[in-house]
């Protein structure tokens, strides 16, 4: 089945505000929601919407938080979620970011008690329209990545998002997990009842895992795979420290794992930066060189059989043009256990 972008946020908007989100806050939340399917991120879309349901009605997520700063000086901010969506938890903390990055250059706002918020992406790019840098860092919900050489899961997926302003290009929107795959696109395959590539999940005894239903036996890859993955361990690390611990929000152990755990807070921690462009210099002139190099890397001499050489971001630009047009695909699996939800909270089903 396929969807139009307007019918998903429709149908986001009313499961939210059924749940108990004022209409203002379940506005926010669908139409970022549905973003995240326009561009590709199907894992971080209208698929968690069952899960976050879950989760509001066992009583693990606020849905009338009071999201308020706690900390706070010229270029910096922490912000309490109160344990709202991090879908409203990060557009605050995007809003705050871009205001303070006007007057200091650079902002860096932090969060705490917030909850999963869907792709990095979405809230590294807000500052683009304010000709400004946006980067994005996040402690995953739930540990899937053991130290290196480990076998006890205190890291998870970590993720960070840059995205950077162009001028006649599209922008730069880097957007990664510290794994070599996301567990979203994990759940994913399961629920497509796909297999794994090899290199994704290894088992306990360190052989390939691609049987995504049985994702919990095993523990997915660091950025490296098995020869260098001390790298990935370490940016795992590292943004851990910066997105959580830096902001009091849950790290390592304290992580609750809330594909099984729908009541206890998660304490989620994130991260955005926000770095105004005319602070370094004249916005126009960066823009050409940032066209300059985007089209020195695509017209540079290709490997044979490549076709095309991809910047990051641009792959997501053409998934959102194509599904504007010909509409956002919903999986058989995923559309039954839509209906059961709106049956459930008596709203219009999504077909």
């Amino acid at each position: 089945m396929k969807v139009t972008f307007d019918r998903l946020q429709a149908f986001i908007h009313d499961a939210m505000m059924a749940l108990g989100l004022p209409d203002a806050d379940a506005a926010v939340v669908a139409k970022l929601m549905a973003d995240a399917d326009l561009q590709g991120s199907d894992g971080h879309g209208v698929t968690r919407l069952v899960p976050y349901a879950r989760r509001i009605q066992a009583g693990g997520l606020n849905v009338k938080p009071t999201i308020r700063v706690v900390e706070e000086r010229a270029g910096t901010a922490l912000i309490n979620g109160d344990n709202g969506m991090g879908h409203l938890v990060m557009s605050r903390a995007a809003e705050i970011a871009i205001a303070k990055a006007r007057t200091t250059g650079i902002a860096w706002v932090g969060s705490q008690l917030s909850n999963h918020a869907g792709p990095a992406s979405l809230y590294a790019s807000m500052p683009l329209a304010q000709n400004m840098i946006g980067l994005y860092f996040a402690v995953g919900n739930a540990n899937h990545l053991p130290p290196w050489g480990g076998l006890d899961m205190l890291l998870s997926t970590n993720p960070i998002a840059v995205a950077i302003p162009a001028g006649n290009e599209r922008p730069i929107v880097l957007d990664m997990a510290t794994t070599v795959a996301a567990y979203g696109k994990v759940k994913t395959k399961a629920q497509r009842g796909e297999t794994m590539p090899e290199g994704w999940m290894i088992d306990r005894q360190g052989k390939p895992l691609t049987d995504p239903t049985r994702a919990d036996e095993g523990m997915l890859l660091p950025l490296g795979g098995m020869e260098a993955g001390y790298k990935g361990y370490g940016l795992a690390l590292v943004i851990g420290l910066l997105a959580g611990t830096l902001g009091g929000a849950a790290m390592g152990k304290d992580v609750i794992d809330f594909n099984h755990d729908d009541s206890t807070i998660t304490n989620t921690g994130q991260a955005i930066a926000a770095i105004d462009i005319s602070a370094f210099g004249d916005v126009d002139a960066f823009k050409t060189r940032v066209d300059t190099l985007v089209r020195d890397l695509r017209g540079s001499e290709r490997m044979p059989g490549v076709d095309r050489i991809f910047v990051p971001g641009e792959r997501s630009h053409d998934t959102r043009v194509a599904r504007l047009t010909d509409g956002i695909p919903i999986n058989p699996a995923l559309q039954r256990n839509l209906d059961q939800l709106a049956e459930q909270l008596k709203i219009k089903k999504l077909a």
